[in-house]
């Protein structure tokens, strides 16, 4: 981890770090009486993780560390599972499907593990599958396990406490409700002792100084049974505010739809006598319609689907960029996202120490500088070089790319050959089928066979920056100078079959200033640059 001055984090003004100063003024310069400052993220593991959960460990990560920068009290951060809650439906993405449904309402610590009988139960199969998905990104994290809270003690004043102010509590939550709901509902959710299942029902009587509630069991009967050691549940809404109050939570994040949830759970906690943590609510994300993301609807872009085409750096790169705006999530904001990321990464050793916590790739690799060794070479590149090259052979790829990066293989440059791999599977999803080439006109054929000329006196150790004032050049020989932008429109239409394309300078070395000339003598000739010459 890289040091800057405390003054230079004091002054950042990315987003992060106006969220560590709020934590730095709650701390008001001293330790709170844990010794420590937690950072809470929660997962409801009835599910697999999903991209959701990456960002919001990732960006509640660029918190913590912004923080680090800002104070030396010491932080910890807990990935929460809320795994005591009840099944309530078999999710349609796991087998064994019949022998789930046998076991609908207990905990999902107590259901069998659906998969292969790795694991003692279906919650600490999700649990594994949680931990291996944010090892798999290098968080540094402490698991937590609602189950092993609830039934070792440890919830146990926190539980009391919302006995002793039952009905204070359940005056926040009634008015939330529906009239049905409130003639049935209770912050405590009982587990039979008869069936093991976690119950919604009333609960007739409390007795604080006992510490225990007397609900109807399933079968009619009345039982009392404590509030504490993994007796009952709270509700979800109460169980947050409970854990917030219990661990004593600095910090947490929350999807905008969860707003209201978070302030009746500030309440609560309130009630209890404790502090509310700092919050900061993100917006949701969106799909290709512009409709919101839904994990059961399936309308949007999983982790997996992502880094197909992409490295990870790059998901953060888009989670880092402003979390308080709706932006879609989809397979089209890809390019963009690896090719913005690299851009930073590139940038961050050059900019001045004040303005390096501004950078997006400061707080992705925790202000320190990284070397991908991609050469400059940019994933709309590879794109392009995928199109034109006619192959989805990587190693016939690799060698245009020496050319770029004299030396390079992917032996000592595993990170540009990543990008190759995910430039060539997604120009082969998603480019290769939307290519449109057409004809140049009389004026643009006259530009195009104006730079064909030019390009064979080019001497091949020219640098991409001589060849792009070529290009430049030779479309100021046949276009007025507000016309220039059509001349590049022309060259990625004319030749790469694009609307848009890459500085063609860099392209142009990279593929080959032959290569080039020959490509734009079929354009002249009128061939079908849609395939291979």
């Amino acid at each position: 981890m890289s040091q800057i001055d405390r003054s230079l984090a004091e002054a950042a003004r990315a987003w992060p770090f106006e969220e560590a100063r709020k934590l730095v003024a709650r701390c008001g310069g001293k330790a709170p009486a844990k010794g420590y400052v937690l950072f809470e993220t929660g997962y409801g593991p009835s599910g697999l993780p999903h991209i959701g959960t990456f960002g919001e460990v990732v960006r509640t990560t660029m918190v913590r560390q912004a923080f680090q920068r800002l104070s030396d009290i010491p932080t910890r951060l807990f990935c929460f599972s809320d795994d005591m809650d009840g099944l309530r439906k078999v999710p349609d993405n796991v087998p064994n499907k019949e022998m789930l449904a046998q076991h609908l309402g207990k905990p999902l610590t107590a259901v069998p593990d659906p998969f292969s009988n790795e694991h003692p139960s279906f919650g600490a199969a999700n649990n594994a599958r949680l931990r291996a998905f944010l090892d798999s990104f290098g968080f540094e994290y402490e698991f937590q396990s609602a189950t092993d809270w609830y039934k070792s003690g440890r919830f146990d004043k926190m539980l009391l406490a919302m006995l002793q102010h039952y009905n204070e509590v359940q005056a926040v939550m009634l008015p939330t409700l529906g009239a049905e709901r409130q003639a049935t509902y209770s912050i405590f959710l009982p587990v039979s002792p008869k069936t093991g299942r976690v119950l919604q029902v009333p609960v007739i009587q409390t007795d604080v100084e006992a510490g225990t509630i007397v609900y109807r069991d399933e079968d009619g009967t009345l039982t009392e049974t404590p509030v504490t050691g993994g007796n009952v549940k709270l509700q979800w809404k109460a169980d947050w505010a409970g854990r917030w109050f219990a661990l004593a939570v600095d910090y947490e994040m929350y999807g905008k739809d969860l707003i209201p949830s978070a302030e009746l759970s500030a309440k609560i906690v309130k009630i209890l006598g404790g502090r509310p943590p700092e919050g900061f609510n993100y917006e949701l994300f969106l799909d290709d319609q512009g409709k919101k993301i839904s994990k059961s609807k399936g309308n949007g872009l999983s982790v997996e689907e992502w880094l197909r085409y992409a490295p990870p750096e790059s998901l953060a790169y888009y989670m880092f960029q402003a979390p308080r705006r709706a932006k879609r999530l989809y397979f089209d904001v890809i390019p963009r996202a690896i090719d913005d990321y690299l851009s930073a990464v590139e940038r961050l050793p050059g900019d001045e120490p004040a303005k390096q916590p501004d950078n997006p790739a400061w707080h992705i690799h925790d202000g320190d500088p990284v070397d991908h060794h991609s050469g400059g070479v940019s994933f709309g590149m590879l794109l392009n070089l995928a199109s034109v090259a006619h192959t989805d052979d990587k190693d016939v790829l690799w060698q245009y790319l020496r050319r770029y990066v004299p030396g390079a293989t992917p032996q000592n440059a595993p990170y540009l050959d990543q990008l190759l791999k995910g430039a060539v599977a997604y120009y082969q999803d998603f480019v290769k089928s939307t290519k449109q080439f057409r004809l140049p006109t009389d004026t643009e054929r006259a530009a195009l066979q104006d730079l064909a000329d030019a390009l064979r006196k080019i001497p091949d150790s020219e640098s991409a920056e001589f060849i792009q004032n070529e290009v430049y050049e030779a479309g100021k020989r046949h276009f007025a100078k507000e016309e220039l932008r059509q001349w590049f429109q022309t060259l990625y239409e004319v030749l790469l079959g694009s609307k848009q394309g890459p500085r063609m300078g860099a392209f142009i070395k990279l593929y080959g200033r032959d290569n080039v000339v020959k490509l734009i003598e079929r354009a002249l000739a009128g061939e079908d640059l849609g395939k291979a010459a």
